[in-house]
């Protein structure tokens, strides 16, 4: 969580303490909420959002991960109580607005070439390799790429909200399932720059993201719970926002919050980013679309 608060509360952040184990076990039990998936517009419950599979090893997670990864939290459980209820609550959580925006939009642009069901599990492949592009691409862009490749339309703006609706139609079809993001050698580079870049110190404030989301996570910054960071409820219905984002808004909101010069959209670097907190964040619960403060 990177605000311009940082400046001030860094100084203090190791006097703060971690949430008791109470807390904990209270984000747990009302994490069990209406995990699903969604075929033919009707929900299923398949799971439990933000539960993690278990700490065994992923081939996809990077070899140094780090203890904040061995007992990974969902930022869901470190919200209040109202904001998980609006989340498990498919009528109450805002983000099913942009849902049946991207409903439409598929079935518009995408049913031609695919059913809504068989965007099943899709979501949890990404980030992936393409072999057209020669690159990796994350599941917006890979979106933004079929719309322009096979629907003969223009590519979609990252932040833009026929992307972010048509992300959030088809992560909510994997909702419930495990992260498990390609394990393609070819991946290997882009994930490497990735690490280097969640650990590297940016910024006046020379911070980095694992200073943050590794090492002091579970304590506080200007009140609120530092999250590890996981990116498992993307694209979100973020309070602070009134409206959806993607990744890409939140990981350049924590740039500018460290007062760095954000990533551009669709950039290498930014691809890059999410290429390595996918394989960070692999075998968690997938719980798109959320709801964070």
């Amino acid at each position: 969580m990177c605000t311009a608060a940082l400046g001030v509360a860094w100084a203090v952040l190791s006097a703060c303490t971690a949430p008791g184990a109470a807390g904990v076990a209270a984000g747990a039990e009302v994490a069990g909420g209406n995990a699903a998936r969604v075929t033919g517009g009707v929900a299923t419950r398949v799971g439990t959002p933000g539960a993690a599979t278990g700490t065994a090893a992923s081939p996809t997670r990077p070899a140094d991960a780090t203890a904040a990864n061995a007992a990974r939290r969902s930022g869901f459980e470190d919200m209040s109580p109202a904001t998980q209820a609006m989340q498990r609550d498919d009528a109450a959580n805002p983000a099913f607005l942009w849902v049946e925006e991207g409903r439409q939009r598929f079935a518009a642009s995408c049913a031609r070439c695919h059913a809504g069901d068989a965007m099943a599990g899709v979501a949890a492949r990404y980030p992936a390799w393409d072999a057209n592009m020669q690159r990796a691409l994350t599941l917006g862009q890979r979106i933004s790429a079929c719309h322009q490749r096979h629907a003969g339309a223009e590519a979609l703006a990252p932040q833009s909200d026929a992307r972010i609706a048509l992300e959030a139609f088809i992560a909510l079809q994997s909702r419930g399932q495990a992260w498990a993001p390609t394990t393609d050698p070819r991946l290997a580079p882009t994930l490497e720059r990735g690490r280097t870049l969640f650990a590297q110190r940016m910024g006046q404030l020379d911070l980095s993201c694992a200073q943050c989301h590794d090492q002091l996570a579970g304590r506080r910054l200007a009140g609120s719970v530092i999250p590890q960071g996981h990116p498992n409820g993307y694209p979100i219905y973020r309070l602070e926002w009134q409206a959806m984002g993607g990744l890409q808004r939140r990981l350049r909101g924590c740039l500018q919050g460290v007062r760095a010069e954000p990533l551009g959209w669709d950039s290498e670097e930014m691809t890059a980013l999410e290429v390595y907190l996918a394989a960070r964040a692999a075998g968690m619960r997938l719980e798109a679309p959320a709801v964070r403060p």
